[in-house]
């Protein structure tokens, strides 16, 4: 078998695997593991932008550098996880004590005693897409009445939300008119069309873009067709009981990254332009479009 069909092949499993998980199954926690130190632990968990291995590639060079600035005073453990669910029962337990969270779940890990110190990338590149294979036929929103469409998890904010808004606004009902599946990763999602599963798979310009660097031959057989309107990208957080001088040079560790060749090369791996400063109040522009989403769409959460 060549290298081609192992690595379709292997996409197959993952997707399959995502789809057919059991809602009783116990969330597999993955973290980059650390001897022990003598010095303050603190856990970064990022939400699933990208399957748990390709995340801790991605951000363990964020989390070396992070290490570095500490100068021994503490030391920092990547944390991924295997899906939404998986991510936000951790911070619903107050886990980790730093967080880089999509901005729904920004408002939410702000009840269990986070507070934003940061947002990552432009506000611009934080918007949904709708990907469809070339040879599908799908041409206007109205065109996937009937179909099944594709999403990481209910609670994506540019991956489900904002794509389910947008149908919304474009006279298809999201509750009647198609198959809403949610398979549980960005890159499941784009697989899903892929594999001819779903009609159209909802994802965001990150996890497009590593996919179509990953995996070229299978995204040139893919587009996208629709984008939303942007929303303020994902944030930094941190727990209340972390010494603000822990908090602060994570900050500082973020905001000056564009400064230096080092930095640089770890915003191109994380698919982040830069981080710049913020706080709880930036995200009240989240808390707006997610009420009135929930009034004219669906619960974000069953209630």
């Amino acid at each position: 078998m060549n290298k081609i069909k192992c690595g379709i092949l292997a996409l197959v499993v993952a997707t399959l695997a995502a789809c057919g998980r059991q809602a009783e199954e116990k969330p597999v926690e993955y973290s980059k593991a650390q001897a022990k130190t003598g010095v303050p632990e603190y856990r970064f968990a990022v939400h699933p932008l990208y399957n748990p291995q390709k995340l801790l590639e991605a951000y363990q060079p964020l989390v070396d550098l992070i290490n570095i600035r500490m100068q021994g005073l503490a030391h920092f453990e990547l944390e991924a996880s295997k899906d939404y669910q998986a991510y936000e029962e951790k911070f619903r337990a107050r886990g980790p004590e730093f967080l880089l969270p999509n901005p729904w779940q920004t408002l939410q890990a702000m009840k269990w005693g986070y507070r934003v110190i940061g947002t990552a990338g432009d506000a611009a590149d934080f918007k949904g897409i709708f990907i469809v294979r070339k040879d599908g036929h799908i041409a206007q929103a109205a065109d996937l009445k009937g179909k099944i469409v594709s999403y990481p998890a209910p609670t994506a904010l540019a991956a489900a939300i904002m794509p389910q808004y947008f149908l919304h606004t474009h006279g298809v009902n999201v509750n009647k008119d198609i198959e809403n599946v949610y398979v549980g990763s960005q890159e499941s999602s784009i697989m899903n069309v892929y594999l001819r599963k779903s009609a159209a798979g909802a994802t965001w310009p990150p996890p497009w873009r590593s996919f179509q660097k990953s995996h070229p031959q299978e995204a040139e057989q893919l587009k996208v067709i629709w984008e939303t309107e942007p929303l303020i990208n994902n944030s930094v957080m941190v727990r209340d009981d972390v010494p603000p001088a822990v908090a602060d040079s994570v900050q500082q560790t973020l905001l000056n990254l564009p400064q230096t060749a080092q930095g640089l090369g770890i915003l191109a791996g994380i698919e982040t332009a830069h981080f710049i400063a913020a706080d709880d109040a930036s995200y009240k522009v989240v808390r707006d479009y997610v009420d009135r989403f929930e009034k004219e769409v669906r619960h974000v959460e069953s209630k």
